[in-house]
């Protein structure tokens, strides 16, 4: 009886010897989570004016450019809208008005070029429609937007419109 005490004892040791024996140190993990969504972001304002300058009244067959600024996520597809305040068209015609008379300048967006495609406001996230594409880079990209006006013969005073430039992401 005493042999087999003296065997259970040595087990019991043996075993609560491995039990003790664990890694040292103990180890577990976790991780550190994040979800970073896409955006983009559209800077335009007074830099961005497009300003035909002072011209004559006879003049015809005007262009005038200027550059918008985007910033969207990396690989972040884009379509960019412009809509002129003045117009309820969708394909980029607006018309300049005055505070002194009721002329209107007319003009027309485009991209590219003064000769380019007409740029409108039937973009959407998923359909560059009659705007302008782009894939996001992380830092900002310049775009610029040209505008055409086919006469200026209209009563001699200053005329502007208001665009705003749709980011759809």
């Amino acid at each position: 009886m005493k042999k087999l005490s003296l065997i259970a004892a040595a087990a019991l040791a043996v075993t609560t010897s491995a039990v003790l024996a664990a890694t040292n140190p103990a180890t577990s993990t976790f991780q550190v989570l994040i979800t970073v969504n896409k955006a983009c972001s559209v800077v335009a304002g007074t830099a961005s004016n497009i300003d035909f300058g002072a011209v004559d009244s006879s003049a015809t067959n005007l262009s005038a450019s200027s550059n918008i600024s985007v910033t969207c996520s990396k690989t972040t597809p884009y379509n960019i809208g412009l809509q002129p305040s003045l117009a309820t068209s969708t394909t980029g015609a607006g018309v300049m008005s005055s505070v002194t008379t009721s002329d209107t300048v007319a003009y027309q967006l485009r991209s590219g070029s003064a000769t380019g495609p007409v740029w409108g406001s039937t973009a959407t996230a998923t359909d560059v429609g009659n705007g302008v594409a782009g894939t996001g880079t992380g830092v900002a990209q310049t775009i610029p937007v040209h505008a055409t006006v086919a006469s200026a013969n209209v009563t001699p005073g200053a005329y502007a419109d208001t665009v705003t430039v749709l980011v759809n992401y």
